[in-house]
């Protein structure tokens, strides 16, 4: 056994306590002040130097080394969601209305002490380590901020990571490379015009237009071999009386793909659906991007080294996760050309993330922080 790996297995008690100690205080999106300040704290004792308030509460900190090297990043996301815990935990959230639901909590906690570890070994030798705990993931925003800050722009490699639920890796176990989808939200608001139910003629039905608009939606294809799926999700028209023909209707979809190309064409397909079935009917429509993330495109090089991390501690990797989910974390590589890998680490959440029940087996954590230690040292040490 590695002397990091001991060293995990000597403080597991203490990495356990500061899981805890970030359970019970989540924070939303752009909102993490008292998690983003006990992190850059810890990262100022380790030494790191630290910039904070990065697009509002981002933390990164670095360090240098003498020798000549690459910039290597590792990233882990901080916020929480607007869940009302319900675990029944001891260290349950303290903020009413507010839970870790998916793990982020975690994913600090790794991050923080695989650098803990690294310091104890000999710290950074070779190139540059940036270390980002990022805000907003939750909302598709923190990732972006962070480029926008110019801050990455000397960043060679980027590596993340993020807790899974037993059907793609159980504890012990981990998945080099997790392959994320694009995932993106349309916003439509349908204009017609209002007119009594007794003389139809003289109105513009935005429902029917809404209905025309589904029926467009359902026709879209794409390359089947590319998973994907278009759906509407919000179809609000209306009012108080039910002898009014409706004048508005407010529609949302979420869009979903397995690689960016694809994401691309149901994009134009789907506004192309939208405003072909608005006019159908005599309709007008306003149609809103409302943002979202880019599908994984992970480097082949980076994953196999976090492969081998993970054989090093677990003795073997599981098959790359492929999921319908979407993350930010890809927006380093799609949209500011970082080399990326993403690990999966075996977590047997109770229930699925977003969930006001969601625990951890908390064995994941000195799993996971073996992990990213071995591969800082690895890239930096």
């Amino acid at each position: 056994m590695s002397a990091l790996f001991d060293w995990v297995d000597q403080h597991e008690e203490e990495i356990l306590e500061t899981y805890k100690q970030l359970h019970m205080i989540p924070e939303l999106g752009f909102q993490e002040f008292k998690t983003s300040a006990f992190l850059a704290e810890e990262l100022k004792k380790l030494g790191f130097e630290v910039t904070e308030k990065i697009g509002g509460t981002g933390v990164m900190g670095v360090m240098k080394g003498k020798e000549p090297g690459i910039t290597f990043a590792m990233r882990a996301d901080m916020d929480a969601l607007p869940i009302e815990e319900a675990t029944g935990l001891p260290y349950a959230s303290t903020h009413p209305g507010v839970m870790h639901a998916c793990g982020h909590d975690s994913h600090c906690t790794m991050l923080l002490y695989a650098l803990k570890d690294l310091m104890a070994h000999g710290g950074v030798r070779r190139g540059t380590l940036k270390v980002i705990f990022q805000p907003a993931e939750e909302l598709l925003g923190g990732a972006r901020a962070f480029i926008k800050s110019g801050l990455l722009g000397d960043v060679d490699e980027i590596v993340g990571l993020h807790v899974r639920n037993n059907s793609e890796a159980k504890v012990g176990e981990a998945a080099r490379a997790i392959w994320h989808s694009s995932s993106w939200k349309i916003l439509a608001k349908v204009h017609g015009k209002a007119a009594h139910g007794a003389w139809p003629h003289r109105g513009v039905n935005a429902l029917d237009a809404a209905a025309a608009i589904i029926n467009n939606i359902n026709a879209i294809h794409i390359d089947p071999r590319t998973p994907h799926s278009v759906k509407v999700t919000r179809c609000l028209a209306g009012g108080t009386a039910t002898n009014i023909i409706p004048e508005f209707a407010d529609m949302a979809f979420d869009l979903r793909s397995q690689n960016n190309a694809g994401m691309k064409e149901l994009l134009e397909k789907t506004r192309r659906a939208i405003e072909a079935g608005a006019a159908g009917i005599g309709c007008t429509v306003e149609i809103i991007d409302d943002g979202g993330c880019p599908a994984a495109e992970l480097d082949p090089n980076l994953t196999a080294e976090a492969e081998a991390s993970i054989i090093k501690v677990c003795g073997h990797a599981v098959p790359d996760v492929y999921t319908p989910g979407g993350e930010d974390f890809h927006c380093y590589a799609a949209e500011a050309g970082i080399k990326s890998a993403f690990i999966g680490i075996g977590a047997d959440q109770t229930t699925g993330g977003h969930t006001p029940t969601m625990q951890l087996d908390l064995r994941a954590l000195p799993i996971g922080v073996k992990i990213m230690a071995d591969l800082a040292a690895k890239k930096v040490g």
